[in-house]
């Protein structure tokens, strides 16, 4: 069974606003550091992060990164690989990630420092799943959630 991983989106309100900071950052050569995803001149999809998951080879194995976006898990992406890199107080993990963003079934989550272990049977479905109630267009799920009526 697949591990995943679960993440706040800090900075990007919506899904659209992370493809648009990707897209934006593809058309340029600046070079990105820190605790923050690369996508820069067709490198790779890369979230960096401080530790490395003990739990790499699960994740690595069919594994995602859910991303959380204002409290709301709304999209994942699979996890290519995960890297060790560096040595003492520069040591950093590298998250490669798939470029496709795939919308999952809105769901709540508290918000968490860092990321956190999500196990397949938490894991919500994707919207275009069979265990979906189909595609919704993603500003009125957000009305909806907001209404308490989902």
């Amino acid at each position: 069974m697949a591990l995943h991983m679960i993440k706040l989106c800090v900075g990007c309100d919506t899904v659209e606003d992370l493809q648009a900071w990707r897209e934006a950052l593809s058309r340029t050569d600046i070079p990105t550091t820190g605790d923050i995803e690369s996508a820069v001149s067709g490198r790779p999809w890369i979230l960096r992060t401080r530790q490395t998951p003990k739990r790499a080879a699960e994740m690595i194995d069919g594994g995602s990164l859910y991303r959380v976006f204002k409290g709301t898990i709304l999209a994942r992406q699979r996890i290519a690989g995960v890297e060790t890199i560096g040595d003492g107080p520069a040591k950093r993990c590298e998250i490669t990630l798939d470029d496709r963003l795939v919308l999952t079934l809105p769901t709540p989550r508290r918000a968490f420092q860092g990321w956190r272990y999500l196990a397949e049977t938490d894991a919500p479905a994707d919207l275009d799943s069979p265990e979906s109630v189909g595609a919704m267009p993603p500003d009125l799920a957000r009305r909806l959630r907001e209404a308490g009526a989902w």
